[in-house]
């Protein structure tokens, strides 16, 4: 469902998030585990598997690590200076689409837990709101899911939205 053109702000961030999240797990819908795994560039570790652990590792960092200032660790550290999410020879499809669905309902969690979207924290220094995570993931997603289109296209020849 496309977000609101009339909505106040919190309903228009939070539902062009939503909506971009929907994005990615749409590009990902009917492919099996080989095909999720499947690279399109072979100079490139960008998989569609890799992309929504991607997606669970950046919905955890900033909502969780940077907003609710919780303590946490990396679920696939990096190896050779490769993020590992994006290392999904041996992953488990399932896992990561339960991680990353987890991470955005904790995000959804953190959301609802700050007043005003101007509201903000203090990161190493630097005030971060709300307003800003906010945007910064419709970015995020918004890229990413420009890479999904591509690699979805390479995989089946599936294209659109």
């Amino acid at each position: 469902m496309h977000p609101s053109k009339v909505a106040d702000d919190r309903t228009s961030l939070t539902s062009f998030l939503d909506y971009q999240r929907a994005t990615l797990a749409m590009k990902c819908q009917g492919l099996d585990a080989d095909q999720l795994k499947q690279r399109a560039v072979p100079t490139s570790s960008l998989t569609l598997l890799g992309l929504v652990r991607h997606a669970a590792e950046v919905e955890t960092n900033w909502f969780r690590f940077v907003l609710n200032q919780e303590q946490l660790k990396p679920r696939w550290p990096a190896v050779d200076g490769v993020w590992g999410e994006f290392l999904v020879a041996d992953a488990d499809v399932d896992e990561a689409f339960t991680l990353w669905r987890e991470a955005c309902e904790g995000s959804r969690a953190v959301t609802d837990s700050f007043e005003s979207l101007d509201d903000t924290v203090d990161f190493r220094g630097e005030t971060i709101s709300l307003r800003y995570v906010l945007t910064h993931m419709i970015e995020e997603y918004a890229r990413h899911n420009g890479h999904a289109d591509l690699l979805r296209e390479a995989i089946d020849g599936t294209v659109g939205e």
